[in-house]
């Protein structure tokens, strides 16, 4: 039977190995991929089977704390959400969400979970999760993958001496080469997953011992602690370190879904092979993963993927889509916002869709979800004209409050404070035509916000 445990689950990273799917600001774990559910959402569902909404502490930053905050409203879990003032690895989020509950429960069982991992909970989930419960009473305990593959991009974990349930580790290894990786496998190592099950009083002990750098940071206020406490990983700065580690196998189907050959493999086949998340047709092509919102048609094309938005297309080998982060590096590098933001762009108000962007012009689609209003602003270098096409909007504009329905508009000139609301029950739905010299995000002057952006 389970114990009650705390969990903390991080979820501030902001990959882009399933770019274009994945952008800075809306990153793998938010994303819907399988089932109607996002990672970071299924990663709720298995804490909550042995944690209570309030023993659930969500790590992630200020960009991305509406994400989960609008997430976690939809499974109706009201978590804590800690924000970070910037990303320093994993050892400072997980001692910073540990140092958090051990001011309630000095003595509480702490599980942590990266948010965005595909894993089935099974009979051998379970087992798994009460053997890590049970070491962790001595030992800092990490889960290790039976692997199923030769896997090099993945850290390994050798096993040492039988503990009844799991083992003392041997030693952690760096990914490998191809031959390293058969060996390893041969040899009965494990992947190391990133899972954690430790008492938060041990593992404060054992980062005074080993990490006391970053307990001292700590002692500081939050913003002042981040700024001095070093970026490291929980692996290099404590799990290598110490001698008091253990790990627990775990055979259930796992998947980080670090790529996209990765989410082929756990998607639906189709025709031929085919995982389809779209309208496809082929005389020809096999095994190939295909995502768009419109047709894709193909001769010729198998074990490609081919991955379709509204402002990117990706298409590339399945054996060579470990390759895509550099694509999103080198638009970062040209400074193309792209890398960043999709065409859909979440804001903790609702959306907003770029329609068309044409010199010094723009056309946006806002979705303002029911009860939420945007910050009261103003544009120095661009005039905008609301028209609405669904809903009733609340209006603010140069000193007047009113109401706009449905095929109604207004004018705001440059300099005017303004602000769109919906104040009912019905989404509001807005065209928006911007029109000036700058036509971006940094020229918004927020006087109020409900949501205490800058």
């Amino acid at each position: 039977m389970l114990n009650r445990m705390h969990t903390i689950i991080l979820a501030g990273g902001s990959g882009t190995r399933l770019f274009p799917l994945s952008r800075k600001s809306y990153p793998k774990q938010f994303i819907d991929l399988l089932d109607g559910e996002s990672l970071f959402q299924k990663s709720v569902k298995r804490a909550l089977i042995h944690s209570k909404p309030e023993e659930i502490y969500i790590v992630t930053n200020e960009a991305h704390k509406f994400l989960v905050e609008n997430q976690l409203l939809e499974l109706k879990a009201n978590c804590r959400i800690i924000t970070e003032p910037c990303g320093k690895n994993t050892l400072p989020a997980i001692y910073y969400a540990t140092q958090e509950i051990s001011k309630e429960e000095p003595d509480a069982l702490v599980l942590t979970l990266p948010s965005d991992q595909l894993i089935t909970v099974d009979e051998a989930y379970h087992t798994a999760i009460q053997n890590a419960q049970e070491l962790a009473k001595n030992n800092l305990v990490t889960f290790g993958i039976i692997p199923t593959t030769p896997h090099t991009g993945y850290g390994y974990i050798k096993p040492g001496e039988d503990l009844n349930g799991g083992y003392k580790v041997a030693s952690f290894v760096e990914k490998p080469d191809l031959e390293t990786a058969k060996k390893y496998l041969a040899e009965g190592y494990l992947w190391n997953a990133g899972i954690f099950c430790f008492s938060a009083k041990l593992f404060l002990d054992e980062c005074a011992i080993h990490s006391p750098d970053i307990c001292e940071a700590f002692t500081n206020p939050k913003d002042e602690a981040y700024n001095l406490t070093p970026k490291i990983s929980i692996d290099y700065g404590l799990m290598e370190k110490t001698n008091k580690t253990a790990v627990v196998p775990l055979s259930s189907p796992w998947n980080d879904l670090g790529n996209f050959d990765a989410l082929y493999s756990v998607h639906d086949k189709y025709e031929r092979g085919n995982a389809v998340n779209a309208e496809y047709i082929t005389p020809d092509g096999e095994n190939n993963l295909v995502i768009s919102n419109r047709l894709i048609s193909t001769i010729g094309i198998s074990n490609t993927a081919i991955i379709d938005t509204d402002d990117v297309l990706l298409v590339c080998p399945r054996s060579e889509s470990q390759h895509v982060g550099e694509i999103a590096e080198l638009l970062l590098k040209n400074n193309d916002e792209r890398a960043s933001v999709h065409t859909t762009v979440h804001r903790p108000w609702g959306t907003y869709t770029v329609l068309l962007r044409a010199g010094n012009y723009l056309i946006k689609r806002l979705f303002v979800s029911s009860q939420k209003r945007l910050s009261l602003q103003y544009h120095n270098h661009r005039s905008e004209h609301w028209v609405v096409v669904n809903g009733t909007a609340e209006v603010t504009n140069n000193g007047e409050t009113f109401q706009l329905k449905k095929g109604e508009s207004t004018f705001v000139p440059a300099l005017a404070l303004h602000r769109l609301a919906n104040p009912y029950e019905e989404p509001l739905e807005v065209i928006e035509v911007q029109h000036g010299d700058i036509l971006t995000e940094e020229d918004i002057i927020r006087c109020d916000d409900d949501f205490h952006r800058k």
